[in-house]
Parts: C-alpha cells; sequence; structure tokens
C-alpha cells in the first residue's frame, strides 16, 4: 500500500495541473519501492570515499571483469535520438525552454538539477513548462515580447535530467519521510508525457547525473521498469545518458552501460563535476592529488584526456553514443578574475567582436578536438554556439549521424591514468584563489535567489562552478599549498579574500543575498569536515 503523501509546498500557478491525486499515487508508490535502496547506496558512498581517501587509490572492480570482457550491446537507438551532434542545456524555465526548442540544437537538456535551484516553484513550474513543451502549445509575454515555437525549425528532442540521489525534495512527504528529489523530477515527467511524446515519437528520455556505482544505475534501470510497467508502457521505451562526472563512475563505465542496457543512450563527459569529485574523492590524499588553478586544467591534462578516451572507447564499444562536455577557454575573462576552462562551452556572446573572436576560437578548437576523438556531439549553453558546434561535427560526421562505427580499439587507459593528477601542468596563484572566492560567492547568490544558470563574466554557470571553486579552496587549506605570491593558503586567508569579495560585490548584490552567500561560502570551503555537496545545506535556507 502506497505511503500518504503531504503537499507542504506552497500553492504554484498550474500546480493542480500536475500535482494531481493520480501523479502523487505514482509519486507514492516510485518512494514504497526505491527510497530505501536509495538510502544504502548513498551510505554506501560515504564508505568507499573514505577507502579512497585513506588509500589514494581506486580501481577497476575485479568482481565486474565478465562484465568488461563479455560480448553485449545497449538497446538500439530511436530515430529521435540517432543523431545528438549538438545539444543545448538549461533550466525549464518557461522563455529558456521555448530558446532551447527554436535553437537548432539537436537535443535540449531540459535541467532540473544543476541549472536549477529546487525552489519549489521552479520544481512545479519547471513540470509546467515540460508538459506544454511537449504539446508545442507553450508561449509566453515577456518584457513586451512575445515568444513561441517557430515552424521553420526542427524542434530539439527532450531530455530531461532529474536531480541526483543525495537532493531531497522537502516539499513532498511520502509516510515520514521527505521526498527523494530524482524520484519527484523522474515521476511526474514521466506519468504526464511518457505516453504523449511516444505519439510524437521522441520520448521519454533522461539524463541521469552524479551517480558514483554501478548499482546507482541498478537502481535507475528498476526504477524505469517499474515505471513503464505500471503506466502500461512497452519495457524498453525510455532511455537514459549518464553523466560520467564522478571519477568513481569512470572506473565503472562499462558496467554501468551494462545495468541500464535495456535503457540505455550512452554516457556524457560531465567535465565540471568530474573535476570536483576528483578533488573530493582525495582532498587530502596527498599533494599528488592537488590541482593548480582551474584554468590550467584544459581537457588535454593527461588525466582528463584519459578519461574523455576511456569514455568514446566504452560508449563505441557497445553500441552507445559519447556526448562531449561544454567548452570554453575565454582569455577575455581574466580581466575580470574570472575562470575560463577548457572544456565546457558555457560561453555567452557578447557585443564585443573581440571577446567574441577569441572565445569562438578556442570553443572551435574544442569542438574540432572532440569530433576528431570519435564523440557522436556535444554540449553548448547558449542558442547563439548552436551552429560553430554544428560546424565542427559537420566536417567529421558529414551526412552521417553519428559515430558509432569508430570504436577506438587502440584506445587502453589503466587506472593510474585516471588518476594521474600530478601530472596537470600550472600551479596556485593569488589571482586563482580570488577567482574562485568571486565566482563562487556569485553564483550561489544567484542559486539562492532563484537562478540556478547564473551568467557570471560572459560564461553559463550551474552548481559545479560553486562546487570546484569551494572544494578547491579547502584541498589547499588542507594541504597547506603556496601559492605564486608566496602566500601559503590558510583559513585566515581565505576569509581575508572572502572579506575583500563582500566589500566589492556589496553594491552589485542584494544584501538579502550576499550575506548568506557569503557565509555559506565560508562554510562549505572551510569546515573542518568536508560538506558532500554544497546544494544540501544551501537547499535548507530555500525549502
Amino acid at each position: 500500500m502506497s505511503s500518504e503523501v503531504q503537499v507542504l509546498g506552497d500553492p504554484v500557478e498550474r500546480g493542480d495541473e500536475i500535482l494531481t491525486p493520480e501523479a502523487l499515487a505514482f509519486l507514492a508508490g516510485l518512494h514504497d519501492a526505491f527510497a530505501g535502496r536509495r538510502d544504502e547506496l548513498l551510505q554506501a558512498r560515504s564508505k568507499r570515499r573514505e577507502e579512497a581517501r585513506a588509500t589514494g587509490k581506486l580501481d577497476f572492480l575485479p568482481e565486474t571483469k565478465e562484465i568488461r570482457d563479455g560480448d553485449w550491446q545497449v538497446a538500439g537507438a530511436p530515430e529521435a535520438l540517432r543523431d545528438r551532434r549538438v545539444e543545448i542545456t538549461g533550466p525549464t524555465d518557461r522563455k529558456m525552454t521555448i530558446n532551447a526548442l527554436n535553437s537548432g540544437a539537436k537535443v535540449w537538456l531540459a535541467d532540473l538539477e544543476d541549472a536549477n535551484t529546487p525552489h519549489w516553484h521552479n520544481v512545479v513550474s519547471g513540470q509546467v513548462n515540460l508538459h506544454d513543451a511537449i504539446r508545442e502549445t507553450i508561449t509566453l509575454e515577456s518584457g513586451g515580447k512575445s515568444y513561441a515555437l517557430k515552424d521553420d525549425v526542427e524542434h530539439a528532442t527532450i531530455v530531461v535530467r532529474p536531480r541526483g540521489w543525495h537532493l531531497p525534495e522537502s516539499h513532498l512527504k511520502f509516510g515520514d519521510r521527505e521526498g527523494v528529489g530524482a524520484l519527484v523530477d523522474f515521476g511526474l515527467h514521466f506519468f504526464h508525457n511518457a505516453a504523449e511524446l511516444l505519439k510524437r515519437g521522441k520520448g521519454p528520455y533522461y539524463y541521469l547525473p552524479k551517480m558514483e556505482s554501478h548499482l546507482e544505475a541498478r537502481l535507475w534501470n528498476d526504477v524505469f521498469t517499474h515505471a513503464e510497467k505500471t503506466l502500461g508502457i512497452e519495457h524498453g521505451t525510455v532511455r537514459a545518458t549518464v553523466l560520467i562526472e564522478t571519477i568513481p563512475a569512470a572506473f565503472e563505465m562499462e558496467e554501468i552501460l551494462y545495468e541500464l542496457r535495456e535503457h540505455a543512450s550512452g554516457l556524457n563527459a560531465g567535465r565540471w563535476d568530474y573535476l570536483f569529485s576528483v578533488i573530493k574523492y582525495f582532498r587530502d590524499a596527498g599533494e599528488k592529488f592537488v590541482l593548480p588553478d582551474r584554468n590550467s586544467v584544459t581537457m588535454t591534462a593527461p588525466f582528463m584526456r584519459a578519461y574523455t578516451e576511456l569514455l568514446v572507447r566504452t560508449c563505441h564499444k557497445r553500441g552507445a553514443f559519447a556526448i562531449g562536455g561544454m567548452a570554453a577557454f575565454i582569455p577575455p575573462c581574466h580581466k575580470r578574475g574570472a575562470f575560463a576552462i577548457g572544456g565546457m562551452a558555457a560561453f555567452i556572446p557578447s557585443k564585443d567582436p573581440e571577446t567574441n573572436k577569441g572565445a569562438f576560437e578556442k570553443v572551435h578548437a574544442d569542438k574540432s578536438r572532440e569530433a576528431g576523438d570519435g564523440f557522436d556531439g556535444s554540449w553548448v549553453a547558449h542558442p547563439g554556439m548552436v551552429e560553430l558546434c554544428k560546424e565542427e561535427f559537420d566536417k567529421v560526421l558529414g551526412e552521417q549521424p553519428n559515430q558509432l562505427g569508430r570504436t577506438r580499439d587502440e584506445v587502453s587507459v589503466t587506472a593510474d591514468q585516471l588518476l594521474d593528477v600530478a601530472s596537470t601542468p600550472g600551479g596556485a596563484t593569488a589571482a586563482g584563489l580570488r577567482a574562485a572566492v568571486d565566482v563562487g560567492v556569485r553564483y550561489i547568490a544567484s542559486w539562492l535567489g532563484g537562478n540556478g544558470a547564473a551568467a557570471i563574466h560572459n560564461l553559463m554557470e550551474d552548481a559545479a562552478t560553486a562546487e570546484i571553486s569551494r572544494s578547491q579552496i579547502w584541498q589547499w587549506v588542507k594541504n597547506g599549498t603556496t601559492l605564486d605570491s608566496g602566500d601559503v593558503v590558510t583559513s585566515e586567508l581565505v576569509r581575508g579574500v572572502l572579506a575583500d569579495v563582500r566589500g566589492e560585490l556589496a553594491g552589485e548584490l542584494k544584501p538579502e543575498l550576499l550575506e548568506p552567500a557569503v557565509e555559506l561560502f565560508e562554510q562549505v570551503a572551510l569546515a573542518e569536515e568536508f560538506p558532500d555537496f554544497l546544494t544540501l545545506p544551501a537547499y535548507e535556507k530555500i525549502k
């Protein structure tokens, strides 16, 4: 019998269309069946992290060697997912939804996770917007402008990213426990839209974030099977692309695909969160795991190169798509102390031609590298970058929809190569420390205000931005890292920089956002015990 459901959030416009008794009963069934396993798997994460901290090692699992050596393939791709050469990402606010579908990208990653602050309004209204988008009835009047779906473009295929397993949904209670964000996001979308999507030949499709093991993939597979059976949807209808954005998942790529093989579509190189995960797992495992400034960690760093090469090899070996991350190495940003990260096309085109020129050259190079490496597509964060990415993949793909035939048999990656952080060139700098504080505080303030996709210094940032910023500072303090200025990174030094940044932002950000952002950044960057995710204490401030 399903648990009693309580809706604790305030009313949201058209929320009654989403939070119907039938939909809530469906969510209750998911929680009854799977919330307990989710809790157990989160506990298993903690145990594995402690082992990695103590040993400074991870390795491929000996108990799953038969899977890696076996002859198997994932399910064939449906027509709507065979060509994924350009994917645009963004939150599910109404304007972004319309612009993404009109952008010319093949896929829109409709983000209910890192690019979305889980205010109750955002959670429910995002589902309303997805409902309307799927039925092609979505419109918007805002600022004297009208937005609607265009008739002369092929609308992007929607792939929804629910929240990771670790995030709660406190505005729904099932019996005596609060909701699981992942089950709420997936469940509401699937319940309301699976049948409609099938009529239209485009779904239901999902991106799965933050997984740390193949057992977590097995849980998702069981969730999909349960959902399909409950609603009378044919088994294997769901397709899921997994973001490989944690270091333990990099050691279990084949196992993750195997567990999801009847529902799997591919893997994505979730690069920013991957860097965060490397720091988190080995944050106090010695200097060989201390990363330099983020702008030194490009996608050609040996350990990052090993990760992406293994991802392409694994995917094509198993008939799955390999999707690249976003790409931006933006020199003009450094004039304002901003980060520029190889591998993230989060650049927002500006009105300055010179700024755009330098940025576009770097993004062209990154997309050219990805296409040449065998990726089947890649991400952008702004409609103005779609054609740029498409151009580079068109050069390699031509009329072919993907590169599944390039199995990259020559690639062989070892555990040591995946963990070779020490070979990353560059060092820790005073400018890098200041940039980490500046961008981290700015992003947290935006997140607390309800905007999880923040435009900062011409880059579109999501939660991974602040996670890398604060975790890198924590690691530098823990290891007594010396900056190029000769200063040793201490808690006192960080607090001094934080005070300076706070003063600089006082006239720019609202105090009701700036003050809690500064407080939270200090908490998660300088805590004695490393907080696993900053979004957990941040959620306590908004729920």
